[in-house]
């Protein structure tokens, strides 16, 4: 099979052929070539020592000598030009314990994970495949080179990356690899919150966020997000329902735009459904308080997996906001925004559709007009440029000062006083009315 290589990466293979070295694309670049998909990054495999490959190229990055790792400059961008290695004994699930350099590319594939990703190919030699990963592509399996076990545990968190890898393919896990996660999922607990939270991110970011059932089921979501597990076991007996919490959590999933934040949103946007059941005389469950809980435990869910503070409050904000029902009306809707917050919008309305939509049918199209007419009125507001934040609002503190307010706590309280009146007035947000209105009041 023949594949296009860049330009760049053809340079730099050619470079290292001609002066006694191999070398060869290597991993998800080769997969994703095969597969018709654009590849990310180029990474490039040598038989050359970092420092001999240092020595061949005018520009190069130390990025990981002691790995073998060694970045090559090409019109300004980067490619990885790794040492053909063996990796030493691992002890901590992790890391290996010594990394030893060698001239067999054989040797190197067979430490890498899984066979679709153990793939070499130049032009000279065309594609090393010695573990049917071009099969393994054709029947969209993920499998583990040589035994799962080992391959686990050498690094637990390729347990998680095989689930991700199934997400952003579509593939399905083989069986002895499966049955290997099964039997080590504990051990992922050894692994970095970043590093799962990056892997965690891939899979609910790709086009099948719905294999996330496969990190339940393989008990490794047990270890890192307990929480969802309780989602999983959580039955919902209402009218509006269909699914357990879990299964209603991922259908709500599938039902919204690839997008982090709201991804992560959606798989944490009724995770207090479990703390706040409570079941009435005829059998309904109720979970009265979902979402003011649900945002306190998301917050301290995604804190534990380290995502930054920008995406959190963005999640945090959306979860409360995302049961809210304003009656329809420009007054009402102002209103929600101040009170949401006005960050949330426009993607509550995606939100609530994707909820919506991993309900039952009961007052689907009733709930959906709604959620409609709310976005058609945020839209109007919007269009108008009417003030439903403090940012917006025609006076600020200096003006106050300037009229003669007393520098303190009056300030703030007088320019809440005077926000409110502009949500129910949009009209009265005119600098000269507003300090009129003051004038009026004594201040």
């Amino acid at each position: 099979m023949d594949i296009k290589l860049p330009i760049s990466v053809e340079k730099i293979i050619n470079t290292l052929q001609e002066n006694g070295y191999e070398g060869y694309a290597v991993g998800g670049c080769v997969r994703d070539t095969v597969l018709g998909r654009t590849p990310q990054d180029w990474d490039i495999t040598t038989s050359a020592q970092p420092m001999q490959v240092k020595s061949l190229f005018p520009h190069t990055i130390d990025t990981g000598i002691q790995h073998g790792t060694v970045t090559v400059m090409d019109q300004h961008i980067g490619y990885e030009v790794t040492t053909y290695r063996i990796d030493g004994e691992y002890e901590d699930a992790r890391h290996p314990k010594e990394v030893t350099f060698t001239s067999n590319l054989a040797e190197d594939l067979k430490r890498r994970d899984f066979t679709i990703n153990a793939m070499a190919y130049n032009h000279e030699h065309g594609m090393v495949d010695l573990f049917d990963g071009q099969k393994d592509l054709k029947r969209h399996v993920i499998r583990c080179v040589g035994n799962p076990m080992e391959r686990f545990s050498e690094d637990a968190l390729r347990m998680l990356r095989a689930v991700r890898f199934a997400a952003q393919l579509n593939f399905e896990i083989e069986e002895e690899t499966r049955a290997a996660i099964k039997a080590l999922a504990p051990t992922i607990k050894k692994v970095s919150a970043e590093r799962i939270q990056v892997e965690m991110v891939k899979l609910l970011t790709s086009d099948h966020p719905e294999k996330i059932r496969d990190a339940y089921e393989l008990g490794l979501t047990a270890q890192f997000l307990p929480e969802f597990d309780k989602l999983m076991e959580t039955t919902q007996n209402s009218k509006h329902h269909m699914y357990t919490v879990g299964e209603h959590t991922i259908k709500a999933m599938e039902n919204i735009q690839n997008d982090k934040v709201l991804r992560l949103t959606m798989l944490l946007h009724d995770i207090a459904k479990p703390v706040c059941k409570i079941t009435d005389k005829k059998g309904d469950d109720h979970f009265n308080g979902h979402q003011e809980e649900g945002a306190k435990m998301a917050k301290s869910i995604l804190k534990r997996l380290k995502f930054d503070n920008a995406t959190i409050n963005d999640v945090v904000m959306l979860i409360k906001a995302h049961d809210h029902r304003p009656e329809i009306s420009q007054r009402n809707v102002r209103f929600a925004i101040y009170e949401n917050g006005i960050d949330c919008y426009p993607r509550l309305f995606s939100v609530k559709k994707a909820d919506t939509l991993a309900q039952s049918e009961y007052k689907r199209e009733e709930k959906l007009k709604y959620i409609e007419e709310y976005a058609d009125t945020y839209n109007e507001i919007m269009k108008k440029n009417q003030c439903v934040s403090r940012k917006t609002l025609a006076v600020n503190g200096n003006d106050l000062l300037k009229a003669g307010v007393e520098p303190g706590k009056k300030i703030g309280e007088l320019l809440e006083k005077l926000f409110l009146e502009v949500l129910e007035d949009p009209n009265a947000n005119n600098k000269e009315v507003l300090l009129e209105k003051l004038k009026k009041e004594n201040v």
